[in-house]
């Protein structure tokens, strides 16, 4: 499996763990990662640490990701990124939109 979700303990916090490539093959297990728990978490981290690629695909499955969470108001961090990820990211903007940590 290419994406875990792991809810924290409290129940406020959804990190998903993403491996490999971030890209449309992934699209449905990143989706299903998330749609039955982002409605009881305050919070939603997603970790790079494993994650080589990102396309125009997986930055797309990210904004849909941001809208579920309720657009400027969500909560999102991205973390552990790798130096080709956060170029990617930065030249999008994305740190604009996410706290890219």
């Amino acid at each position: 499996m290419n994406v875990r979700a792991i809810v924290s303990d409290d129940g406020k916090t959804l990190t998903l763990e993403v491996r490999g490539k971030l890209d449309i093959t992934l699209y449905k297990s990143f989706s299903d990662s998330y749609k039955d728990k982002i409605e009881s978490v305050s919070k939603v981290v997603i970790d790079f640490n494993e994650v080589e690629y990102i396309d125009s695909s997986g930055l797309g499955m990210l904004l849909v990701l941001r809208e579920r969470c309720g657009g400027d108001e969500g909560m999102i961090d991205i973390i552990n990124t790798n130096p080709n990820v956060r170029k990617i990211l930065q030249t999008t903007n994305f740190q604009q939109l996410f706290n890219i940590l």
